[in-house]
């Protein structure tokens, strides 16, 4: 025992401090101690909340492991050239986009790849100017804003949809430009559904060579759309009954092998759907004057209003 309140534990023929929360008791706390490919295993175990995306799961593990072997062949004194981190993601809305540009933002940060590892999300309308020169300027203030971090274009394609004399053309050419002389300071990610995005490849055959990652974002299955609802119903509170989940899992294979459903929100779907059942149940509640726990926390068959996609 020293007197500033440490003890000194010999531990596998190795010394470790042990800090005592209260000398007259047993209690002590070990010191915080690094973890190896601690990185990789707090986004893992983000990833693991995430229903589905095994491709992308699998894209970001490799993601990693690339960046750490660099490390270690630079460690050696071998090359380890770096590599443009600019991505392309392909599906639906909905389908968690979004949610794994945020946590490549933070997998960055923490391999130092990015200084900051923010998300910036943009539109057409944030980049694309009303006069010559405007939209230059606005594609370059927002790409000023998102160094050390992610640039997020959704509906990328949107930017080509206009022509040639369009101002959306301005906007790509200065994209461009930034990412050949910004590459390793910031990582551009265009997103959209997979068949626009494919065509607006086409009309700009530049641009392919300069997204080494795509990745695809296949809609949910079934199932997997009902264990989102049910994860989004447990963190409010609330639970189905037996007849109410019936319904909706119907409802889902309905419309899942409806073919002139062309475009499908997924998890945005099943978020819209529960917030309505959600006010409908308060209303129900209202008119029956009814307070009891197990009321307040079901979401019953009759709650449950679907619209047409």
């Amino acid at each position: 025992m020293k007197n500033n309140g440490q003890i000194n534990v010999i531990l596998n023929g190795q010394k470790k401090k042990l800090k005592v929360l209260n000398s007259s008791s047993n209690e002590i706390v070990p010191m915080k101690t690094s973890t190896k490919h601690s990185a990789l295993k707090e986004i893992e175990e983000e990833m693991s909340a995430l229903i589905g995306m095994d491709e992308m799961k699998r894209v970001v593990k490799e993601i990693y492991a690339w960046l750490y072997v660099n490390k270690k062949r630079e460690e050696q004194g071998l090359k380890a050239g770096k590599q443009a981190l600019h991505m392309m993601f392909k599906g639906n809305p909905g389908t968690g986009k979004t949610t794994v540009a945020r946590l490549l933002g933070k997998l960055f940060l923490q391999m130092n790849v990015l200084s900051k590892g923010h998300l910036i999300e943009a539109e057409r309308a944030d980049l694309v100017g009303e006069y010559i020169g405007h939209t230059a300027q606005k594609t370059r203030d927002l790409i000023k804003k998102a160094l050390g971090g992610i640039l997020f274009i959704d509906e990328a394609y949107s930017l080509a949809r206009g022509g040639e004399k369009d101002f959306g053309k301005e906007a790509i050419d200065t994209l461009v430009k930034h990412m050949e002389d910004k590459q390793h300071e910031f990582v551009l990610i265009l997103a959209g559904y997979s068949k626009e995005m494919d065509h607006f490849l086409s009309l700009n055959p530049g641009l392919y060579s300069r997204f080494p990652l795509v990745v695809d974002f296949p809609d949910y299955t079934v199932e997997q759309l009902l264990e989102i609802a049910k994860r989004m119903m447990d963190e409010r509170e609330y639970i189905f009954s037996k007849e109410a989940e019936w319904k909706l899992r119907d409802h889902l294979y309905t419309i899942r092998n409806d073919t002139s459903v062309s475009t499908f929100s997924n998890g945005r779907y099943i978020r819209n759907i529960i917030e309505k059942s959600i006010r409908t149940q308060a209303m129900r509640l209202l008119i029956n004057e009814t307070d009891d726990r197990e009321e307040l926390m079901t979401i019953k068959n009759q709650d449950l209003v679907f619209h047409d996609l």
